[in-house]
């Protein structure tokens, strides 16, 4: 499976300490295994298809992260709380 971290996503986590950044990218990485069909897809990942391509996943209570999927292909657009993932996609 081929996956891209944009800018927007680069941004996106910014704000977050050091190691919630690394928790992100660890978590969208199983995520990317997960998928290839190299383990399960938790529960707890929340998984969640939005609109179009578009898809959520669950990083603890209040952050999310969103990503497109397409075939092999996944982009990680942005991590945020609800609210972020809602004011993304009313502009997308």
């Amino acid at each position: 499976m081929r996956f891209e971290f944009k800018p927007s996503f680069d941004r996106s986590i910014k704000a977050f300490p050091e190691r919630e950044k690394q928790e992100l990218k660890d978590a969208a990485c199983r995520l990317i295994d997960a998928l290839s069909g190299q383990e399960l897809i938790p529960k707890g990942m929340g998984l969640k298809k939005l609109r179009g391509n578009f898809w959520e996943m669950r990083k603890g209570l209040k952050t999310r992260i969103l990503f497109r999927r397409e075939k092999d292909w996944l982009e990680f657009i942005l991590a945020g709380d609800h609210n972020d993932i809602k004011r993304f996609l009313r502009r997308a």
